[in-house]
Formats: structure tokens, sequence, C-alpha cells
């Protein structure tokens, strides 16, 4: 007897959660998806995908929705891939479309954000996810994958379960590696190695590639890892000893790459700032750990933020002074 189609409902469809989402469908799963910017385009005609790995294709979701709400489930899997704001309410996304049967993974950036989850649903597996990817969306429902595409998945606090297993089954059914881990929240910290500098610099240097920041400034960005990695010792989650080595080769492979922090500096949306670097300097005051060039770091891009506000605020006013 054949077994039933997992159902899965991918909530922010971005350009994260629609090459995964991709693949799930790929592998045989029922992907439905919540997308609101491309909504019009991704219902129409879906997502088109162009992987320099994988080739292009086109997915068509199930169901396109606006709001999770409208989902027609129960979902086994419901995953979330938005990102982490200041102010964002990650459970009440979630809360229409969580049945009992439903695991929650949350593929995110950022370190300590994992309690708001398991408060929010203490029946339910919830699964923390990461993906160590170059993937942007390029157009309304297009999709450019340009390198890598690792999955890590671990259900909080620390196991593995029978579901988590069979989720990476049909990622791995794809061609992706997908691994399972049990000290996912270690992995967290080490995703956190790469992104705590490369995200800011990319903003704070005015729009340069990760190529560009590394063959200019890799003694700063190897301290900025060394941070990272000290603070994630002392919380009981100690990183491989090579962990700067093996990220700082890996971004010398990479292809020359615009980060998504800088992608959404340059369209005026908003940045997890507090996800990827407040969080990882409040958790080094809580471990009475010092990390200088994160500390540097974090105050830098906070002053240019700041500074971005008041010139915007200064250009309305002056646009409504009378002539």
């Amino acid at each position: 007897m054949k077994t039933p189609a997992s159902k899965v409902l991918v909530v922010g469809a971005g350009a994260i959660g629609a090459f995964y989402g991709s693949l799930l469908a790929k592998a045989g799963a029922e992907v439905s998806v919540v997308c609101r910017s491309d909504y019009d385009t991704v219902k129409q005609s879906g997502f088109t995908i162009v992987s320099a790995d994988l080739g292009s294709y086109r997915f068509m979701p199930e169901q396109v929705l606006k709001d999770a709400a409208d989902y027609q489930g129960p979902a086994d899997y419901v995953l979330l891939c938005t990102k982490i704001l200041p102010g964002a309410d990650r459970a009440a996304l979630l809360r229409p479309v969580v049945a009992p049967q439903t695991s929650i993974v949350f593929i995110q950036n950022g370190v300590d954000i994992e309690q708001e989850m398991l408060a929010a649903f203490p029946d339910n597996e919830v699964v923390s996810g990461l993906a160590f990817i170059c993937c942007n969306r390029i157009g309304p429902g297009e999709i450019a994958h340009l390198a890598y595409g690792r999955l890590a998945l671990g259900n909080l606090p620390g196991s593995v379960s029978a579901k988590t297993l069979e989720l990476c089954r049909l990622f791995r059914e794809t061609g992706i590696d997908c691994n399972a881990s049990a000290a996912i929240v270690a992995e967290r910290w080490l995703k956190c190695v790469w992104n705590a500098p490369f995200n800011p610099l990319s903003v704070l240097s005015g729009g340069l590639s990760t190529a560009e920041i590394l063959h200019s400034e890799e003694p700063f960005v190897r301290h900025i890892m060394q941070d990272v990695c000290r603070i994630a010792e002392a919380l009981g989650h100690p990183l491989p000893v090579d962990a700067v080595e093996q990220n700082i080769e890996k971004t010398y492979r990479m292809p020359p790459y615009k980060t998504s922090m800088l992608l959404d500096y340059e369209q005026g949306r908003p940045l997890e700032t507090e996800a990827i670097l407040g969080n990882a300097v409040r958790a080094a005051e809580r471990a009475n750990v010092s990390c200088p060039y994160l500390e540097s770091l974090y105050a830098s891009i906070r002053l240019k933020l700041l500074a971005d506000a008041k010139r915007r605020h200064s250009n309305t006013a002056c646009s409504h002074a009378p002539s």
C-alpha cells in the first residue's frame, strides 16, 4: 500500500522557502505556500527556480495563499522561512494551521531564537532548521540558487524524531545534503560564524560582495568569527576547532555573493540585525565573554541604520515643508 504524501505548508515563500519547498515537491510531497509580495505571479504560474546545481525548473504549489489561515489542511509539516525582525510574532503566523500532528520547522537565521517557538507550541514537535546556501529572489516568482544548499534539522531542545528523519530523507532524494542533528543549537552558532561578519559588513561596506570583503579584510573577518566561537563554547556549544578556517575557505571558493542582509538593505526592507548580531552580543554578556570585534560591528551597523532613519525623516520633513 502506497504511503500517503506528506503535506507541507511553507510560510514565507521567499528565496529560501520557495527553493526548499520546491525540493520537497520534487520528492513527492504536497507542498503549499503562503506568499504575499509575489502572490499574483505565483498563483498564476508558480515559481521558476534557476539552480547552478539542479538546473532550471518550475514549481507549482498545491495551494497558493496570502494567509496561513486559508490553508486546507491539516499539514504534517509547517516550514517557517520568514525573516526574524523586531516585533514580528512568529507563533501568530503559524497558530491558525498548527494541528496536533503538525511538526513546526523553522528555517531561519539567528541565534538564541528557540524559546519563543517552544513556549508557543509545547505539545508539538518543534524543529530548528538551518540552510547553508547562496540563494536569492531575482524577480517575482523567480529564484536563483547560486551555490551550496545543505540543510541541518534537529528537534528542540535536543533530539531527532522519526518525522524529522523522514523530512531529511525527502530532501536527500532531490540531491541536497540534509543532516539530522541532536546538537542543532550548536549548528545554529556554527552558521552564525559566517553570518555575523559577512551580513553586516556587506551593508557597512556600501555593497561589497563576500569575496571583496574577504580579500580586503580577512583578518578582521577572522576576529569576528573567533568571537562567535568563544561565545558558543561558553554557552556549552563548542564548535569544531577548524570552524573559522572552514568558513574562510568555503567563502573563497563560492561565487561573489550579495548577502541577504545587503539585498534587504538595498530594497529598503528591515534587517535581521538583532537575530544575527544583537542576540549573540547579549548572550556574550550573560556568559561574561569578551567579544570586542562583534560588539564593534553590532554598534556600527546600529549607528548606520540610525543615521539612515534620521536622514529619511529629515527628507520627509523637507518634502512636507511649505514652499
